[in-house]
């Protein structure tokens, strides 16, 4: 027992400790209201990164769910491609709160307007939105919306799995900079939920490959499948060296921009492998 009378993760149900990280990956990336779970301790506590991400790819799936549903129904009232994505898309900026998008305007912002690392982190600190991060969002969600229609165009009904696979691999690869750096604040949040340790790493490898299987028996191709991983985290790699270059570690806006072009690539990578 711990103190307070919870029970102890693994004390509570047989999985408890996966479950609480997943409940706490929803909570942590999106608005959902996630109730606390039997055993569960304080659900509002600081993550541990060190394990929680563990279970991202599950989540990554399930908080992409709705836009998928919406997806699926917008094509099926037969709206066209391009309004059929552009509502999903729609609507999984709504589940996450926008928090990515957030995250890549700020990363635009500070890295394209500030000439030293002090005064890029401190734009990325600002909540105003300035050319550049404007520029970001319009061009990520034209990109997103674009690659959806595309795919709707060419796989019809499949393009929905597609959006499923895209979000868990592309918050799987957006991982990267928390990995590889640290924290560019010291004393700030990123500095204080750990960094995901090598075991974690391992299962989200694992997950990810296993997301891979799924999708092509589910009938997307196998170049498509290995491709959508693979330019996700050669985007998320590279964001991450700039993160370097510019600022010296990570931030939460750097995660949340990673994300978001971790997505797009997966999508792109996709629609390259699909023939017209």
């Amino acid at each position: 027992m711990t103190q307070g009378g919870d029970l102890e993760p693994n004390d509570a149900f047989p999985g408890a400790r996966l479950a609480y990280d997943l409940a706490a990956c929803l909570r942590f990336y999106s608005r959902l209201p996630v109730p606390r779970l039997p055993g569960e301790g304080d659900p509002h506590r600081l993550p541990d990164f060190r394990t929680l991400p563990r279970m991202l790819p599950v989540a990554g799936i399930l908080l992409a769910l709705p836009a998928a549903l919406v997806l699926l129904m917008a094509w099926g009232l037969d709206l066209g491609p391009f309004l059929a994505a552009t509502l999903a898309v729609a609507a999984g900026a709504l589940v996450a709160g926008a928090l990515h998008e957030d995250g890549l305007a700020d990363v635009a912002d500070g890295f394209g307007g500030g000439t030293t690392p002090e005064r890029r982190i401190e734009i990325m600190r600002d909540s105003r939105i300035g050319a550049y991060g404007g520029v970001a969002l319009v061009l990520a969600l034209a990109l997103r919306i674009g690659a959806l229609a595309t795919l709707l165009d060419r796989t019809g009904e499949l393009a929905a799995m597609a959006l499923l696979l895209a979000a868990s691999f592309s918050r799987s690869a957006a991982l990267a900079p928390m990995v590889l750096l640290g924290p560019a604040r010291p004393g700030g949040a990123g500095a204080s939920v750990g960094r995901p340790d090598n075991r974690t790493v391992a299962i989200v490898g694992l997950l990810a490959s296993t997301l891979v299987a799924i999708g092509w028996i589910g009938g997307l191709p196998v170049f498509g499948m290995l491709l959508m991983p693979a330019c996700a985290l050669i985007a998320a790699l590279g964001l991450t060296a700039l993160a370097r270059a510019k600022i010296g570690g990570q931030t939460g806006d750097v995660i949340g921009a990673c994300q978001q072009v971790a997505e797009i690539a997966a999508l792109l990578g996709l629609v390259a492998a699909i023939p017209r």
